[in-house]
């Protein structure tokens, strides 16, 4: 008996998938680059973050490199790593304001947190400290928050 071959395939929907940007060429890195570290900044700004942290969590930036992105954003190019840890950053940052309050949203990233993910510390050092794979678990975490989870 011949097996018989079947496709399998998803409902008709009218939606589609947002395209995936292709961090890799230097087009799209320059066109993302500046709007990146605009909000970079601004995120800063509101968590009250120190420049030693921000610098952490591009990745260890130096002190030119981040002081010349601060003073003018417009003029850099950021590579993926600092796309995509930039992009964890917007993620958190949205996800706390629609789950608190401003203000609370604001701080939460300073507050200790008892969460056995920090372990008792804030959110910040556990991010600074553990780089893009703490970025990635907060984020997780708060969208599943945000879902109801």
């Amino acid at each position: 008996m011949a097996a018989r071959s079947h496709t399998l395939k998803y409902p008709s929907t009218r939606y589609e998938p947002s395209p995936l940007v292709d961090l890799s060429s230097k087009g799209e890195r320059e066109r993302l680059s500046p709007s990146a570290l605009k909000a970079f900044f601004n995120i800063m700004d509101q968590w009250g973050v120190r420049d030693e942290d921000a610098r952490m969590l591009l990745g260890g930036v130096t002190n030119g490199p981040y002081y010349e992105m601060k003073k003018d954003p417009a003029s850099r190019v950021l590579d993926t790593d600092k796309l995509l840890r930039v992009s964890y950053l917007v993620g958190i940052f949205k996800a706390l304001n629609i789950l608190h309050s401003e203000r609370l949203a604001d701080e939460w990233v300073r507050l200790p947190n008892t969460n056995r993910i920090f372990g008792g510390v804030t959110p910040i050092a556990y991010m600074t400290t553990g780089g893009t794979p703490a970025m990635q678990v907060v984020r997780r975490l708060l969208d599943a928050r945000r879902g109801g989870v």
